[in-house]
């Protein structure tokens, strides 16, 4: 017999807590909504896992970090959902979705209807056992997406005190994780394959003691007898010793369980405005959604956590009004990324296209770095980059990546750096 809803949430991470958390805002009757998550624990602000779980001293756990504490709101533990008759369903992988149907089937063989169903099951990391790396199925290579991953790297760190790590991959993850495994007293090196990294960055991290490799990759994994890797084999024939690796080379959208069933674009499910997909009732958000991004006139996917929070308040707000005959207006997002590591802080806003200026303080010896980049096209600052910027002066970069101004002479707005966002 299925269990029946008139919502249902598929997907456990930050867009469902925070869709939750907007049907309980606009009203929500005991036993309407449901979550359908893989995952054993409620939503969780998924970005701690990178930086403060992996911490040596007082590491954060949950309860402290489940949703919406990551944006200054209430945290929902799993008594918020009971009070309000949300039912959370855990540890429950879907093997089938019938949209036509609207029923979904679970791998145990329980099956659920609905009458409006919201797809936020975010992305999955890209093994390197995707492309048959050799080697790449040894013990003790790791990738992390969610708590059970943080979990057994956690364990690894304490097990191989003062041991050697290469992290393999150099977006913000691998560079926050490179961080986080030098707090832990572990030797690390990055394997960065783009022949370029930022100077700043890249003299930075030499003086914490991460060494990075540019220019190449890991094409393949050595063990020792145990099953554990023990040596990573670079492309430019170098070999590293390896005690731990860490793997981030991005995702991919979760959506094998829509094939054929719902238009896509981009890598992504196809979505107007209000996340509405091209099949009736069935809306889409966060990592998996291709929408239109409002600001450059075009189709986008965006994989952030601000995107998933809004996004998924966005369709909800949207369901809520067209239930009661009414719009609301369309999305509007501004695209917003940031990371966190040692003492340094960054955040974009924008579009990174264009003609690069950059101002202030890029020094990796000043005892207080401060610097930027903003992106111009055709004549507009489009993007804005800061680093070690304060609440106000990040607040004052978005502004300038929302409104655009034009530039008229790109050696004065590289002298008056920050104080050009400042004066918008």
């Amino acid at each position: 017999m299925a269990k029946t809803f008139k919502y249902v949430i598929l997907g456990g991470g930050v867009a469902a807590g925070y869709a939750a958390r907007e049907f309980a805002k606009q009203g929500l009757k005991p036993g309407e909504l449901a979550i359908i998550s893989k995952e054993a624990v409620a939503p969780y602000e998924r970005p701690a896992l990178s930086k403060a779980y992996l911490f040596p001293e007082s590491p954060a756990r949950l309860p402290g970090f489940h949703v919406c504490v990551g944006s200054g709101g209430e945290r929902l533990l799993p008594e918020w959902y009971q009070e309000k008759g949300i039912e959370l369903i855990l540890s429950t992988e879907l093997v089938k979705v019938d949209l036509a149907g609207k029923s979904l089937t679970s791998a145990g063989g329980e099956t659920f209807s609905y009458q409006i169903l919201i797809i936020a099951t975010g992305s999955t990391v890209i093994r390197l056992t995707d492309f048959g790396v050799l080697g790449a199925d040894s013990k003790n290579i790791f990738y992390l997406r969610e708590v059970d991953d943080a979990d057994k790297l956690y364990e690894a760190i304490k097990a191989k005190k003062n041991g050697k790590a290469v992290v393999v991959g150099g977006g913000y993850i691998g560079l926050e994780l490179s961080a986080v495994l030098r707090l832990n007293n572990i030797d690390v090196t990055m394997v960065y394959p783009e022949p370029w990294c930022t100077a700043f960055y890249e003299a930075y991290y030499a003086n914490k003691g991460v060494n990075i490799i540019k220019g190449t990759v890991a094409v393949g994994f050595s063990a020792n007898s145990n099953g554990e890797v023990k040596e990573v084999k670079l492309k430019d024939g170098r070999v590293l010793d390896a005690d731990i690796v860490v793997v981030g080379v991005g995702g991919r959208p979760q959506i094998s369980l829509f094939k054929g069933q719902i238009e896509e674009e981009k890598g992504g499910i196809k979505t107007d405005s209000f996340f509405k997909t091209n099949v009736p009732d069935v809306y889409a958000v966060g990592d998996v959604a291709t929408f239109p991004l409002k600001l450059y006139g075009e189709l986008r996917r965006v994989e952030h956590v601000d995107h998933a929070r809004k996004s998924a308040e966005q369709a909800v707000k949207a369901i809520k009004a067209a239930e009661d005959g009414k719009t609301v207006e369309e999305y509007d997002y501004l695209p917003y990324f940031y990371s966190r590591a040692f003492d340094l802080s960054w955040q974009f806003y924008g579009d990174n296209v264009g003609d690069t200026v950059l101002f202030g303080d890029s020094n990796p010896e000043s005892s207080k770095p401060k610097f930027g980049t903003y992106w111009i096209k055709d004549g507009k600052v489009v993007g804005a980059f800061l680093e070690s910027g304060t609440p106000e002066e990040n607040k004052a970069i978005a502004k300038v990546a929302k409104v655009q101004p034009p530039v008229e002479d790109v050696d004065q707005l590289a002298k008056e750096g920050l104080s050009f966002a400042s004066k918008i």
